[in-house]
């Protein structure tokens, strides 16, 4: 008689394989997050350094561009195919980057950034896809463990980048190898994935019209959320290396400092889903945004680097909270057949702002100084803080069912 296996021994497995290809995808970008603003800065003339974040703004525009496209094509082909292609992507945009600084580059630069975007956009729906195959009650849970996997890129993204800066002749190319070699890792990793795909009778019925979900309070609540936590995070992460370059800071400081950050994004993932289930989403992600306001507050004090260190971390905390809140808050609004559209909408938005922001630090940090920058992001948290406080009020004046 053959033995039935338990679902929730694939189901642990996912979130594990997940976590751990988590971990590499945000290592990959930590390396990113170190290197593209400095090499570009040095690829650029005198006359053109305000360009710096523009690889920054190629690979959030590459996320912005793909993120549709990667949610509807993984609705047909499933999670692990569409992930297996992102990776493809990561090892393609890793060697043109090398490339680019070999040539002197600053165009071949960008579009490897574009493709490490493209990759990002695959890789963004992980801590979705972690949910895919869990029971509502714990799919928090497993989003912020996923999420968790972000601690070890931490650890382990700047500081291959601060090893292999000066790997190869030219100064950055090392980096853009361990990219590459980081995303092949992805690809081996996500066959191990047992994810349950739609079935032909949710594709067909397609759900509701998202203008409908959009009216959601809920779903409302969850893209200011995402949206405004994350575009605070890129712009102040974008312009960190460059206004600690320009306060006389080497990029040794700066990865570290970076490091910290990416830490502190993915520390709370740890608990952050415990504290949805105990506290409530709106609870969570109100906290998120008052963390991320005391860390412009931090920068906006002094430049020094204990100032750059702990605001760094400020807002990488702050982040978590607002992101992971917002995307269980989403998974909230939808049913399955509507999952791809309503995370592709979610997502494309995020992204859309998060690409705008990493436009503009650059041109901020060269036109206005790193206060601008700063004070900038301080009407945008107090909006999330009033979104969740918004939330809140609403679920309390809901009728409650009879019994």
């Amino acid at each position: 008689m053959p033995i039935a296996t338990s679902p929730a021994v694939p189901q642990r497995r996912n979130v594990a394989v997940l976590a751990l290809a988590q971990a590499l995808f945000m290592s990959v970008q930590g390396m990113g997050a170190s290197a593209n603003p400095l090499a570009g800065y040095a690829l650029l003339g005198a006359d053109e350094k305000w360009l710096a974040t523009a690889p920054v703004f190629a690979m959030q525009l590459g996320i912005m561009m793909a993120t549709v496209p990667a949610s509807l094509l993984m609705a047909v082909v499933g999670r692990r195919a569409g992930f297996s292609l992102g990776a493809l992507l990561g090892v393609l945009g890793g060697a043109l980057g090398c490339v680019a600084l070999y040539r002197q580059s600053f165009a071949l630069l960008c579009i490897a950034s574009l493709c490490q975007g493209t990759q990002a956009a695959f890789f963004w729906y992980f801590r979705l896809a972690a949910a895919d195959g869990s029971p509502p009650q714990l799919r928090a849970k497993a989003i912020s463990l996923v999420m968790a996997g972000g601690v070890l890129a931490g650890l382990l993204g700047p500081q291959t980048a601060k090893w292999s800066v000066d790997w190869l002749a030219a100064t950055f190319a090392g980096v853009y190898v361990a990219m590459a070699c980081f995303s092949l890792a992805v690809l081996v990793l996500v066959q191990l994935l047992q994810i349950p795909g739609l079935s032909t009778a949710d594709r067909a019925a397609g759900g509701r019209p998202m203008r409908v979900i959009a009216r959601q309070p809920a779903y409302r609540v969850a893209l200011a959320s995402s949206v405004l936590g994350y575009t605070v995070m890129t712009l102040t992460m974008s312009a960190t290396p460059l206004a600690m370059q320009a306060c006389g800071f080497a990029f040794g400081d700066s990865a570290t400092v970076i490091q910290a950050h990416i830490v502190a994004m993915f520390l709370p993932s740890f608990f952050s889903g415990h504290l949805i289930m105990r506290l409530g989403v709106p609870a969570v992600i109100a906290t998120g945004a008052v963390i991320e306001l005391c860390g412009a507050l931090t920068n906006l004090s002094g430049v020094a680097f204990d100032h750059f260190m702990l605001a760094n971390v400020l807002i990488g905390v702050g982040w978590n909270f607002t992101y992971v809140g917002g995307s269980t808050l989403l998974i909230s609004t939808h049913e399955p057949a509507e999952r791809a559209k309503v995370q592709a909408s979610h997502d494309f938005t995020v992204y859309a702002a998060t690409a705008t922001a990493a436009a503009l630090s650059g041109v901020l940090q060269a036109k206005a100084g790193w206060a601008v920058i700063n004070l900038a992001t301080l009407p945008l948290m107090a909006a999330v803080l009033g979104a969740a406080l918004w939330l809140v009020a609403r679920q309390r004046r809901a009728p409650v069912p009879a019994e």
